[in-house]
């Protein structure tokens, strides 16, 4: 299926130039910051496989990506000086073993100074020749990928870009808008293979078919569990044995759109019953966190009050039983709901800075007994993150609770009732405004 069909191609071709005006923006503040004159952005190298002939998928640096929707393209180069059209020093391999990177085309080349090169011999050529004013960012495994600049990945720099990353342009939101679309077409093609009764590998094939993306194009390993498999967070397997009975399902799974990833989860129910009535509540719950997103909220807040709504569901469900004071503080919420309520979201599933306090590095740790909170952050008008909500039976983390005034809340015999369903999470994909946010992901759906 062609990315095309995902995509508004005016409406990003009329948002590109100010996205690029806004990294020049950037970048002439990071190279002030680092004491440099240029920028010099390396797509990436790819990877060879220990011991053997090939590599491993290319992963191109996403500091490049930013600029350019180049994703498949090794050993490029950016050249950013300020007040000067960029330089793409595009790499264009003269190759009969594999297809070489088509010429450039499309919405984006007219804001670049474009120089073709066929030999990395080349590269230097097109480089600033003062080396020394030079700041390189990028994966650097091989000196000679550097070309004598020194400066490799000054944290000055970065700190920067990356606190910046996090507030989106109107370029980058239509990326994501259109990545979520694209999900979302692999989301009901998964829900109907497992009312099929398909297995999860075969519900796999049936997301990427329906996304058009093969494996290595998507923006994570697809998380695709059939009941009580759905209890592990990251599950990384896709059997292809069906179970004797489908009772749950969780696919937690995401598109790509030049570069820019979305990052999707829903949990459905084979039949109608009390599970299926959890899952319709559980919706519930996460929209209402949903609605309490909007410019000036601390993120640490909102996923400390989740804590609060998981405590009542679990009241509200027979559970357990007890305060949500007295089942946060005994650790039976956290047992249930381990990990954190969201995280930024862009070129990067898990988009860097999330525990930034500002763009010089300082750092704001999660919530004592909350490590695995990727977002502290106070939410800005246009950052794109995650709301993912999830309740979880883990067998690993209730045995913990052993003994402990814990324990003794959660009703047993409930909990066996909800073992062989594995879990639940629902995740969207909102971005923030100044009152509210907008839900690409409900957006997509609808």
């Amino acid at each position: 299926m062609k990315i095309s069909s995902y995509i508004d191609e005016p409406a990003l071709a009329a948002a590109y130039p100010s996205h690029v005006v806004e990294l020049k923006a950037r970048h002439d503040r990071a190279l002030e910051r680092a004491g440099a004159n240029h920028a010099v952005i390396f797509s990436g190298a790819p990877r060879g496989v220990f011991l053997d002939d090939y590599n491993y998928p290319f992963k191109a640096n996403p500091h490049f990506i930013s600029w350019l929707p180049l994703i498949e393209t090794p050993f490029c180069y950016l050249v950013y000086s300020p007040g000067e059209m960029p330089v793409l020093i595009y790499y264009q391999e003269k190759d009969y073993w594999h297809v070489p990177p088509a010429s450039p085309r499309g919405f984006w080349p007219e804001q670049f100074d474009i120089r073709i090169v066929h030999s990395l011999d080349d590269v230097a050529k097109h480089l600033p020749v003062e080396r020394d004013k030079c700041i390189l960012i990028g994966e650097i495994d091989s000196a000679a990928h550097a070309f004598g600049i020194e400066r490799v990945n000054p944290v000055t720099a970065l700190n920067l870009l990356h606190f910046q990353r996090g507030v989106k342009t109107t370029y980058e939101l239509e990326c994501m808008r259109a990545a979520s679309r694209r999900a979302v077409k692999g989301h009901r093609a998964a829900a109907k293979a497992f009312n099929a009764g398909k297995s999860e590998f075969d519900i796999h094939l049936d997301y990427c078919r329906a996304v058009g993306h093969a494996e290595n194009d998507l923006p994570y390993g697809n998380i695709v569990a059939l009941n009580e498999n759905g209890a592990v967070l990251h599950y990384q397997h896709q059997s292809q044995v069906k179970p004797d009975e489908h009772r749950s399902f969780l696919i937690d799974a995401g598109g790509r759109v030049h570069g820019y990833a979305s990052d999707i989860t829903r949990t459905y129910a084979k039949t109608d019953g009390e599970f299926a009535d959890l899952v319709k509540r559980f919706d519930q719950l996460q929209l209402e966190l949903v609605a309490e997103v909007r410019a000036g909220v601390d993120f640490a807040d909102l996923h400390l009050l989740c804590h609060v709504k998981i405590a009542e569901l679990l009241n509200e469900t027979g559970i357990a039983s007890g305060s949500p004071e007295a089942l946060i503080d005994s650790d039976v919420t956290s047992a249930f709901y381990p990990h954190g309520l969201g995280h930024l979201l862009g070129i990067q599933v898990h988009d860097v800075g999330g525990h930034m306090g500002d763009d010089t590095g300082t750092i704001i740790d999660p919530p004592s007994g909350h490590p695995f909170l990727r977002l502290t952050r106070i939410l800005e008008a246009d950052q794109v993150l995650t709301i993912e909500p999830g309740l979880y039976v883990i067998d690993m983390l209730l045995e913990n609770l052993a003994g402990s005034p814990g324990h003794r809340m959660i009703n047993q015999s409930k909990l066996d009732w909800l073992r062989p369903y594995g879990g639940i999470r629902i995740e969207d994909n909102v971005r923030v405004l100044a009152e509210g946010c907008e839900n690409l992901t409900r957006d997509a759906f609808a």
